[in-house]
């Protein structure tokens, strides 16, 4: 504890973000009552040891900010949460208009509005409308008349999913659905579109071909005109967080301001001599970096940049070295205490992750001392530039990939190549020219560097999709549990965070959960919630699904909770598969013998005397209705009834087990009371 004194600071958010996740990982009071109790208790224990031992000090705030993380967010959850609807509804509503969102890739306009004088509606309600129907006068404080069919928020289809009713409720938004033209306005609204808004559609008119959409992104942080495909390859070829406002649009933009700032106070004599000049030029490029986290909408990594900027810039102001792991601590203490639920998202875990790395490698002395500034040739400095761009990248992409595969399940194996490309063009070609153009179109002269831009992101697309060919572009993995992606992220955090020799333990953790990620295979059977939709792993390693007009949607869902990068084919297609307009039967091979699946796909009711005994002879039958008690399969009944209860289920077939979205007395808010209710519903069938 003594040698590593300067980094015990470093683990004050880790212990504050221990108490936040175990707030989301435990089900229900008792359990964060008892963690709450345990973590006091470690502290109480902490007074035992000896005074003066840095164990003793930092075992008692470790406990105490554990204590205080699941307090935080059980207490936000509490008071801003909103609760979901309780089931799908028709609903006619006026209702207030909160935002207006254009996706323009989908061809549609997302509305946020509040429903008036329907108690019976939650507060906040989202809803799609057809960009053909959107009326004239729709904007923020409009009141709008419509019909909709809202459901609640969608839980995740499949075990590992994304969850979107986890994130609707710290959102505030308790039902989503899809608005049923005519939509009426009654009241127009009063003001124009937002400047996020204008912004946005400006860029779009003024950018041609596929890069407009990521134009748009690039200033506001609307992604919402950028392709499927487009988004897709730069998934792939890493290059997703270019798309999302992080440090990189808000270093270069306030790394922009600062230096055109000393360069314009430095062309008067009087104030290159007497002036602070550099405290000037920060305080300008702080407030151009909180009103560029404004404008594009404060989203965690924008926000995580801003604070982190705002105190290099202070550090720079008072002529000290700021660019430390203190600095993102204090970044990530920021967020967590304001947004503590963002710990459990993508965006928040990897956008730390991501900083760390490249700052505890900028750290180490050897890193540093191979890139510190000497005098040589200019090809040995680009090249000493390049293999240091490069490892930062290798380091980056190995820190992000047990992330990417615990929520993507898929991670990017050329993203450090992409990004020695990518990067640069970006920071140095596209945002430049994008700003300059912004600038021109005041005068109306914007429109040669607009084309600049155009050409600059079509050579950006380029790179995205060829590296997103490559079959090695990424690598798959079936969805996990939870404690295994904890042991990742601690045995990271140990190695990342300490200095001495100790840290090395850290890569044991590491090892041991990337083994068990890259070696476990995928459930035999996937249902989704609503069981409409099961795809089954075929004996060539392939994929097949039930209904195969399943939309992109449902089958992006099932391939990457299965780890198959792939087309799904149609059981029906499958060897030995018998199937009707209202059936459907497929004999599975595992380790453990052969295995019969029954499947209803269509809503029509199928007589006794040809369900009963093809009940009989299944193992596992699955329906998205409730089925009589006489279909009775040999192992394993999963119908609407069980379904409600369970969400969706990946079946194992190798070990007998089956895995559900939703825990028996999972007391969280955003799960609807009726499925929250305690009851024994089946983890592990019973044996043949």
């Amino acid at each position: 504890m003594e040698e590593e004194r300067e980094q015990l600071a470093l683990w004050a958010p880790v212990a504050l973000g221990a108490g936040i996740a175990a707030w989301f990982a435990l089900p229900d009071p008792a359990g964060w009552l008892s963690f709450c109790c345990a973590m006091l208790a470690l502290a109480c224990g902490a007074c035992l040891v000896p005074e003066g031992m840095r164990l003793r000090k930092l075992l008692l705030v470790c406990g105490l900010l554990a204590t205080a993380g699941c307090l935080l967010v059980w207490g936000k959850a509490a008071w801003s949460g909103t609760p979901p609807l309780a089931r799908p509804v028709f609903a006619e509503m006026a209702a207030e208009v909160e935002a207006v969102q254009a996706v323009p890739a989908q061809k549609m306009v997302r509305l946020l509005v509040r429903p008036e004088g329907r108690p019976d509606l939650p507060k906040r309600v989202r809803v799609n409308l057809d960009e053909g129907h959107v009326p004239e006068g729709l904007g923020r404080g409009a009141l709008v008349q419509f019909r909709a069919r809202l459901m609640p928020p969608a839980p995740p289809a499949v075990p590992g999913g994304y969850d979107f009713a986890q994130r609707a409720y710290f959102l505030g938004i308790g039902a989503t659905g899809r608005a049923l033209a005519p939509v009426t306005v009654l009241r127009a609204a009063k003001s124009g579109p937002t400047l996020r808004a204008r912004l946005f559609d400006h860029i779009l008119h003024r950018v041609d071909g596929h890069g407009a959409g990521i134009a748009a992104a690039f200033a506001t942080g609307d992604q919402g005109a950028i392709s499927e495909a487009d988004a897709e390859a730069m998934r792939r070829s890493g290059l997703a967080h270019l798309l999302s406002i992080s440090g990189l649009h808000v270093t270069a933009l306030i790394g922009a301001v600062i230096f055109l700032l000393l360069k314009l106070m430095a062309l008067n004599r009087w104030a290159a001599l007497h002036w602070p000049l550099m405290l000037i030029a920060a305080a300008g490029g702080a407030l151009a970096g909180i009103g560029y986290t404004l404008l594009t909408g404060a989203e965690v990594p924008t926000v995580r940049s801003c604070v982190a900027a705002l105190l290099v810039l202070g550090g720079l102001a008072m002529e000290r070295d700021a660019i430390t792991l203190r600095l993102v601590a204090a970044g990530a203490l920021v967020v967590l205490l304001v947004w503590p639920e963002a710990l459990v998202g993508p965006s928040f875990q990897m956008s730390f992750a991501a900083v760390i790395a490249i700052v505890a490698l900028a750290e180490h002395r050897r890193f540093r001392s191979s890139t510190a500034a000497r005098d040589e040739a200019v090809w040995r400095k680009g090249v000493r530039a390049g293999v240091a761009a490069l490892a930062t990248g290798a380091a980056v992409e190995l820190v992000l990939a047990p992330i990417a595969l615990f929520h993507f399940h898929q991670a990017g194996m050329l993203g450090a190549f992409a990004n020695l490309l990518a990067i640069p063009l970006t920071t140095f070609v596209v945002m430049p020219l994008e700003a300059v153009a912004l600038l021109l179109d005041i005068v109306g002269l914007g429109a040669p560097f607009w084309w600049l831009v155009g050409h600059a992101l079509d050579l950006l697309l380029m790179i995205a999709h060829g590296v997103a060919a490559s079959p090695m572009a990424v690598v798959m993995a079936p969805a996990h549990s939870g404690g295994v992606f904890t042991l990742i992220v601690l045995g990271g955090l140990w190695g990342l965070l300490w200095r001495t020799r100790w840290r090395w333990l850290g890569l044991l953790p590491v090892t041991v959960g990337m083994g068990l990620i890259l070696t476990a295979s995928p459930p035999e059977i996937l249902v989704t919630g609503d069981g409409r939709h099961v795809a089954v792993r075929t004996p060539g390693g392939g994929m097949a699904i039930l209904r195969d007009r399943a939309g992109d949607y449902v089958r992006d869902t099932l391939s990457e909770s299965a780890g198959h990068d792939g087309d799904l084919a149609a059981i029906a297609t499958l060897p030995g598969a018998r199937c009707s307009t209202d059936l459907c039967a497929v004999r599975l091979r595992s380790g453990r013998g052969d295995w019969q699946l029954l499947a209803t796909r269509s809503a029509m009711l199928v007589d006794r005397p040809a369900l009963e005994p093809a009940c009989a002879q299944a193992d596992i039958v699955v329906s998205d209705r409730r089925l009589p008690f006489w279909c009775r399969p040999r192992w394993f009944r999963a119908d609407g009834r069980l379904l409600a209860r369970t969400g969706g289920l990946a079946i194992d077939l190798e070990s007998g087990t089956v895995r559900t979205v939703l825990r028996p007395g999972d007391r969280h808010p955003w799960i609807p009371a009726q499925r929250s209710r305690r009851g024994r519903y089946p983890s592990r069938p019973r044996q043949l």
